[in-house]
């Protein structure tokens, strides 16, 4: 049997994006939220071979700072457990960024150039060779390439009557997206997050609207928001496959 979902995406760019997903049950939804986060596989420095460290930290406090800098993830060309070797060699006075890490293959380097390893002094270096591994979150945390993930029920907003004139208008805050009577969705940001800006002097009616769900994603780099949903999503249908198979078999 397949069931088919309507998406809509409200916002997106490389690494975030806002989407409206409808015919969701809540586990189902939650079950999403927990592929991004933890199924999704991404690259990420495991093990580190200093060759030179004379900076003011220890060898492990500067290796588990390597295992926080995102690596760009073409899922396409690598599977489970593969590696990259990656190296840096950096002299002072210099401060060494993400972004001297160098890589044995161009697929896979930092996401972001200028994220600070260590500041070295006069005289200080810091040399060593490294493995990058493909993992996924579920395994550790580093591996986690939906830095933030979230979802919340789609609330639709309608006018019921006018205020009294004579009656104060409480703040309204909903954060996220609405939907309005004509079926339009809007961003809350686009007022401030309160009700009240958008409709002044208006009675309304906010209830949540059953099977449809906003999700809010944030990825490190690894790969864009969209790969990131289309990933879990992918990993939650060969789950489902794996079961009818083993139940049926």
């Amino acid at each position: 049997m397949t069931v088919e979902f309507d998406v809509e995406f409200i916002e997106a760019d490389d690494r975030a994006a806002r989407f409206v997903v409808r015919g969701l049950t809540p586990a189902l939804a939650n079950g999403l939220r927990r592929a991004m986060i933890a199924d999704v596989p991404t690259f990420s420095i495991d093990s580190v071979r200093f060759v030179e460290n004379t900076s003011v930290m220890f060898d492990e406090m500067i290796a588990l700072r390597l295992g926080l800098v995102p690596l760009t993830t073409p899922l396409d060309d690598f599977e489970i457990s593969d590696t990259v070797t990656v190296a840096l060699d950096v002299e002072g006075p210099d401060t060494a960024y993400s972004g001297d890490i160098e890589s044995a293959d161009a697929l896979v380097e930092p996401a972001d150039k200028n994220i600070p390893i260590i500041e070295l002094k006069d005289g200080q270096r810091l040399e060593f060779e490294a493995d990058a591994v493909l993992d996924r979150g579920k395994e550790h945390a580093k591996h986690q390439g939906g830095v933030s993930v979230g979802f919340r029920h789609l609330q639709a907003v309608s006018v019921v009557d006018d205020i009294g004139e004579f009656d104060d208008q409480e703040p309204q805050i909903l954060r996220g997206v609405i939907e309005t009577e004509d079926g339009e969705l809007v961003l809350t940001d686009e007022f401030d997050n309160d009700l009240t800006n958008r409709y002044p002097g208006k009675e309304l009616e906010i209830e949540d609207i059953p099977g449809a769900y906003v999700f809010h994603v944030e990825t490190d780099g690894s790969f864009s928001a969209e790969e990131l949903v289309l990933r879990a999503a992918e990993e939650l249908g060969s789950r489902a496959d794996e079961l009818h198979d083993a139940v049926t078999a």
